[in-house]
């Protein structure tokens, strides 16, 4: 397969690539791990959280079927997969982050920057809740010098191209380890 680069990237945000691949209403379903296993058809496993879930169905149905014949932005990932990341103002429901795929690789990650650190340390906080839940004998403090930085800290993004993914497509190499420089 040739991939197309002359002419516009596909956008996709997560919720349409659900319903297109998956057959779910994601936003819909909302975090609720049992109703997405059963909407989308597939067993909830032991132990399996909708995190677990959301990764697994996205890995198995979604992934494999992006970003084939050109490029593909796959937008607007549900909020609780984006804890750095500004929630879109228009949906609180999903995050203004992305990630690229061509030819089947993920190459890039990016998101626009939560500034604001109020809201930053409520994410932190619930998230330090739910981890002492499932360890309740590991604690992880808080990072107060993040928190402070964030202070006044105007919009921003940013974004993690995986150079060697892109090296492997330029080259055509069909492994990762045919194109590493320091191996």
């Amino acid at each position: 397969t040739c991939l197309r680069i002359d002419q516009p990237f596909e956008r996709l945000t997560m919720a349409e690539a659900f319903t297109r691949y998956v057959g779910v209403d994601l936003l819909a379903i909302g975090e609720d791990a049992p109703r997405l296993a059963r909407e989308a058809q597939t067993v909830l496993r032991a132990g399996e959280n909708w995190e677990d879930l959301f990764f697994r169905l996205l890995l198995e149905r979604v992934e494999p079927r992006i970003g084939r014949d050109s490029p593909t932005f796959l937008t607007h990932w549900p909020a609780a997969q984006a804890a750095l990341s500004r929630r879109d103002p228009e949906d609180p429901r999903v995050a203004l982050r992305f990630e690229l795929y061509a030819a089947g690789i993920e190459l890039a990650n990016a998101f626009e920057e939560l500034t604001d650190p109020d809201e930053q340390r409520d994410r932190f906080e619930a998230d330090r809740a739910r981890r002492l839940a499932l360890y309740p004998d590991q604690d992880w403090p808080l990072d107060e010098a993040f928190l402070r930085d964030l202070e006044g800290l105007p919009p921003c993004s940013g974004i993690a191209l995986g150079f060697d993914r892109l090296a492997m497509l330029a080259t055509g190499a069909p492994r990762l380890c045919d194109i590493l420089w320091f191996s």
